[in-house]
This record gives C-alpha cells, sequence and structure tokens, in this order.
C-alpha cells in the first residue's frame, strides 16, 4: 500500500503544480510605444508654439530629406504663421504681425504646393498678399499717442496742476487730433478754464499743420476735474 500512496501523492501534486501554473496571469509586454516624431511636430503646431515647431521640422527635414510629410508640414506652419499675423495685426502689435508674416513668406518657397499654379496655392498666395498689404497700411498709418483709434471717443484727464506734464499732453493731443481728424470737446468745471486750454492746443495744431480746420468746444462739468473728449473723425 505504501507504494501506491506515495505514487497518487506525486501524481496530486503534479497536477496541483499544472494547475497552479495555468491559473498564473501572462505577464504583458511592457515595452514603450514607438516615438513618432512627425505626431510630436503635429502637437507642436496644434499648441500654436510655431518656433519650436520650425526647429523640428528642420531637424526631421535633415534627417529624411525626401520625406513627403515635410511639405505638408511647410504648409501648416506657412499657414499657422499667416493666421497668427493676422491676429496680432488685428490687435495692433504691428511688429509681431510683420515677424510671422516674414516667417509665413519665408516657408513658401520651400513648399511647392504653396507657389504652385492650382487654385488653392493661389488662393493662399493672395491670403498672403492681402495681410501684407495689411501691414504696410497700418505701418504707414501714423501711431496714436492718447487716442484708442478704434472707440467712438476717448476721454483724456488733464494734468492741470502740472504745467509740464499739460504741456506734454496737449502735444499729444495735437498729434492725435491731425491724425485722426479729431473733434475737440473740453470739459472743464470752471467757464475760465476753457479758453486758455483752446488756446494752448490750438497754438500747437498750427505749428504742426497751419493749415487744419480745428473743431474745439466746451462744456462745464463742476462736478468733473478738467478732461478732454476726442472724437475721431468716422469714415
Amino acid at each position: 500500500m505504501k507504494p501506491f500512496a506515495s505514487r497518487y501523492l506525486l501524481v496530486v501534486a503534479f497536477s496541483l503544480f499544472l494547475a497552479a501554473c495555468s491559473s498564473a496571469p501572462v505577464e504583458q509586454s511592457t515595452a514603450p510605444a514607438q516615438h513618432d516624431p512627425w505626431a510630436e511636430l503635429q502637437q507642436t503646431i496644434a499648441s500654436n508654439e510655431l518656433a519650436t515647431a520650425e526647429d523640428q521640422l528642420t531637424a526631421l527635414q535633415a534627417q529624411t530629406p525626401d520625406e513627403p510629410r515635410v511639405e505638408q508640414f511647410q504648409r501648416q506652419l506657412a499657414e499657422a504663421y499667416l493666421l497668427r499675423s493676422q491676429i496680432v495685426l488685428q490687435k495692433g502689435d504691428v511688429n509681431a504681425a510683420a515677424t510671422a508674416l516674414a516667417r509665413a513668406r519665408a516657408l513658401m518657397p520651400q513648399a511647392p504646393a504653396l507657389t504652385g499654379g492650382d487654385a488653392v496655392a493661389l488662393a493662399r498666395k493672395a491670403e498672403l498678399e492681402r495681410a501684407e498689404a495689411a501691414l504696410k497700411a497700418a505701418e504707414a498709418k501714423p501711431r496714436a499717442r492718447l487716442i484708442d483709434p478704434t472707440a467712438p471717443s476717448t476721454v483724456v484727464a488733464l494734468k492741470t496742476t502740472d504745467s509740464r506734464a499739460l504741456r506734454r499732453q496737449l502735444d499729444d493731443i495735437a498729434a492725435d487730433v491731425l491724425s485722426y481728424q479729431c473733434e475737440v470737446v473740453f470739459q472743464v468745471p470752471r467757464t475760465d478754464d476753457a479758453p486758455w486750454l483752446k488756446t494752448l492746443l490750438e497754438k500747437r495744431v498750427r505749428k504742426l499743420d497751419s493749415g487744419f480746420e480745428l473743431k474745439q468746444r466746451h462744456e462745464i462739468q463742476r462736478s468733473l476735474p478738467a478732461q478732454v473728449v476726442l472724437v475721431p473723425h468716422q469714415g
């Protein structure tokens, strides 16, 4: 009986061992996913990190100059820079708009689809040319000193207690009046304040442009300190 019992125990132990092995979880591969630099470049452009994207594209182009995706990403970068230039120009940042346009133009010759004769390419070129024309117009337009040219009017508090500061203010006001064809409304707490303010401004305007037709008037606002309202010509 003993040999039989021993063999029986060995069989049971071996069966339990096999069962344990079969129920053990299979170890999954933990190898990291393969790095895709093109996907990373796409994400960088989507994040609007355009300078970084340019560096990434330059590196990829050096590694694989015949890769067709180079042209695709050149187009995307040029378009992203063009969009940026339009946005910052609308905000009045002429320098940033010029920089972004220069980058868009620099990328264009490197992308044949942007310089070819197909309709999409021509549309892109036309858009770039319109943006460049808008930039030139913005650069040629005089810079506002005190007023917001896009607002219907601008109120400037006058520093009447500091004669030097007031003179500087009136110099800036005169420049804006001429640049934007402004009507001037002095709002003063006392009637006596109006004539000398008008005279000071008129002298400065005449010095800059003797033929300019200055339109100025005044209102008495006793509860307010002296200020001037500049109303730019619309149209």
